[in-house]
């Protein structure tokens, strides 16, 4: 029988000890390349072509590319592991850089994060929906990041104490606290919209079967840009942002130390990233003002 891309792809995901976010995660990034090649044999996949579908996602953000290379790293390293291949095509390929004419950068200033203004607008936005405008909540409050969201049982959260345990990057746990109008929201949508016959916190029903399963992160992801392509001062808005939102809004508030628990970060120097973002953002707000000041004097 010939391997094709496609089933060393569902072998690939069907590894044991795969989380369900991590399974959409990888599915959602390798969809696009499947449906070009999933029918190719894997042996004739090279380099080449590989270099060329990586060139043409030019649409998305650097890190994000990067992320989908990594995945792609990853799916041949288990071709290869399972000898299927020989060699991993994309070995040792050069990642994108970063493109400064579209925003990106590698800097502190890379991290973005939602003005109060743009976060009620997005308030506004998601008002309609209960179970995105949970899921909005509580990343904003909790600083959670959506896998760690949509990995959650209704179980694992205390409502009456407004809490949950995460199980974070490097099979990390932590505690997020959420606040009042997070848990008003969360109630709205576990009386209305969540399936109790699923031990999910976040549920979906299939269009199709009305099978009720797990939230994907492709389905929040699609519902997110539903939402907010619509709001023209959230364009390019992403999911993760409500996290960088959570620390800039905190910096300053409490020791560096107690944050860098909150977001789970392994290292302090990411955690004083967001402090160097709060102290650019106040000198340009005390330029302005200064600005300002020196009109009305003059």
């Amino acid at each position: 029988m010939t391997l094709t891309l496609a089933i060393v792809a569902t072998e690939f995901l069907d590894r044991p000890g795969l989380a369900q976010p991590t399974i959409d995660s990888y599915e959602y990034a390798l969809m696009p390349l499947l449906s070009q090649y999933g029918s190719w044999p894997i042996e004739i996949v090279d380099r080449e072509i590989l270099t060329t579908y990586l060139h043409q996602l030019d649409n998305i953000a650097y890190t994000t590319h990067q992320r989908h290379q990594a995945i792609l790293q990853a799916l041949f390293n288990f071709a290869v592991q399972q000898q299927y291949i020989k060699a991993n095509p994309i070995a040792r390929l050069q990642r994108r850089k970063p493109d400064p004419t579209k925003g990106e950068h590698r800097s502190d200033q890379a991290i973005r994060y939602l003005t109060p203004e743009q976060l009620t607008l997005l308030y506004q936005a998601v008002e309609l929906d209960d179970r995105t405008h949970a899921i909005v909540r509580l990343l904003h409050r909790t600083g959670a990041r959506i896998s760690e969201l949509l990995a959650l049982d209704f179980d694992d959260v205390d409502l009456d104490q407004c809490k949950f345990q995460v199980l974070g990057k490097g099979n990390r746990q932590r505690w997020c606290f959420y606040s009042q109008d997070a848990a008003t929201q969360l109630h709205q949508y576990l009386k209305h919209e969540r399936a109790s016959d699923s031990p999910a916190l976040f549920t979906a029903e299939q269009p199709m079967t009305g099978d009720i399963s797990r939230l994907s992160y492709r389905t929040v992801h699609q519902d997110w840009r539903r939402i907010v392509d619509n709001v023209p001062q959230l364009a390019g808005v992403r999911l993760h942002d409500l996290r960088h939102t959570f620390a800039t809004e905190r910096v300053g508030l409490m020791g560096i130390e107690e944050l860098r628990a909150l977001m789970g970060h392994q290292s302090i120097q990411t955690t004083l990233r967001y402090q160097k973002v709060t102290s650019a953002r106040a000198e340009s707000i005390a330029q302005k003002v200064l600005q300002t000041l020196t009109a009305e004097s003059s």
